[in-house]
């Protein structure tokens, strides 16, 4: 049901544009909050990458945390609220399946974060004109451990973009990444599916 998942979609995007200050806007600040402390702090005291400032290499790992955090934050709040309101009955008796809500809630996320995560490089990069370390300035224990988590690979692979350098293959990062989305994806299908704590 394209035009199902169409017309969901689009008024996930209104859910957020109108308070856009506080689901925009915000982020933004925070992550430049962020951005003037930590590299006031350590901007001449660190050197990560040969001649690349701390203050360049906080951008990518500040700019993938506000993607992350915000997409997140989007589907998430919109399925408590409604939920919360009573008003989630009403997504449940259209004729949509599990497929076209995930679409739907996943593309608005992804709208959100992007637009968040824009913002801040924008903001940054004009300022300027982790994600906040190397994972190789890290004891051996936390090293492997930071290994096991999909976002260090997210924010390595981003901030490869940026300086051409990283702590792991690209390659790497891309898989990891792309089998940790398939993993995500096939569950919140199979939740959606089913209707977990949406029918009760």
């Amino acid at each position: 049901n394209l035009a199902g998942a169409g017309t969901l979609f689009y008024k996930e995007i209104l859910r957020f544009w109108k308070v856009a200050v506080q689901t925009v806007a915000a982020p933004v600040l925070t992550a430049v909050l962020y951005l003037m402390i930590f590299g006031h702090v350590l901007q001449n005291r660190v050197e990560v990458f040969p001649g690349v400032g701390y203050t360049s290499f906080l951008i990518p790992g500040l700019v993938m945390m506000s993607v992350l955090q915000n997409a997140f934050a989007n589907s998430s709040s919109s399925l408590i609220q409604s939920k919360v309101t009573g008003n989630l009955v009403f997504l449940l008796v259209t004729p949509l399946s599990h497929w076209a809500r995930y679409a739907a809630y996943a593309g608005a996320s992804m709208v959100r974060g992007l637009a968040v995560g824009s913002g801040v490089f924008l903001v940054t990069v004009w300022f300027l004109s982790g994600g906040f370390h190397s994972v190789q300035s890290l004891p051996v224990l936390r090293q492997a451990a930071s290994h096991l988590n999909p976002l260090f690979y997210m924010i390595d692979g981003f901030r490869r973009g940026f300086f051409g350098h990283s702590d792991v293959s690209p390659w790497l990062s891309l898989s990891v990444v792309g089998t940790a989305f398939i993993v995500v994806a096939g569950l919140c299908l199979e939740l959606l599916r089913r209707g977990y704590k949406l029918r009760t």
